[in-house]
């Protein structure tokens, strides 16, 4: 195994301990913990993919490893938000009904032995929703520090209502991409849903 594909394995072993912060409110700045190992997590996205290209080391198992590494780590993240009541399970659902239709096309591409890599617009659906995710926790941990009396905000009630509205602009933003990624894939790749026996 090379080493993008090793960084890709990485990512997929960190989404556990990402989870485990996120949802663990009783351990001090546990939305800062979260924050980080999902930082990390995505760096090892941009520099997996950054090798691979740069020493010619792009293989099969990295197309199909590498945007599946992406939808575990963004679907774990978004159904921590529903569980901590910080967005709506429409956006999940969304993204789910998108992941699902693209891997179709995915599988039925890899039955004619044909591995379809990831666009531009996959690309900006990928970086927006990790962006999303990132913001969302941070805004989630100046909220933290308040409760914890490191941070001191004059209206706590009116700031949360503003972090809370930023973070649903931007996980919309990329609901958004989500479903033009989406329908770009499917009319690209359109010949392997017409011809799938």
């Amino acid at each position: 195994m090379n080493l993008p594909n090793k960084l890709t394995m990485l990512r997929l072993i960190l989404v556990p301990f990402y989870v485990f912060f996120l949802l663990m409110p009783g351990i001090p700045h546990h939305y800062l913990w979260a924050l980080l190992i999902f930082a990390a997590a995505s760096y090892t996205d941009h520099l997996d993919g950054k090798i691979a290209r740069k020493y010619n080391m792009i293989t099969d198992f990295g197309k199909f490893a590498d945007p599946l590494a992406d939808k575990i780590m963004i679907f774990a993240a978004l159904a921590c938000f529903i569980e901590l009541n910080l967005m709506s399970s429409v956006v999940l659902i969304i993204t789910a009904a998108r992941e699902f239709a693209v891997t179709s096309v995915r599988l039925a591409a890899a039955g004619k032995g044909e591995v379809i890599a990831a666009n531009i617009w996959g690309k900006l659906k990928t970086v927006s929703q990790m962006a999303a995710v990132l913001v969302v926790m941070l805004l989630q941990y100046l909220l933290e520090l308040n409760s914890m009396g490191i941070l001191h905000f004059d209206n706590a009630v009116t700031v949360q209502m503003w972090f809370g509205i930023v973070g649903q602009i931007l996980l919309w933003i990329s609901v958004f991409f989500t479903i033009i990624s989406g329908i770009n894939y499917l009319a690209c790749n359109f010949q392997y849903i017409k011809n799938a026996k």
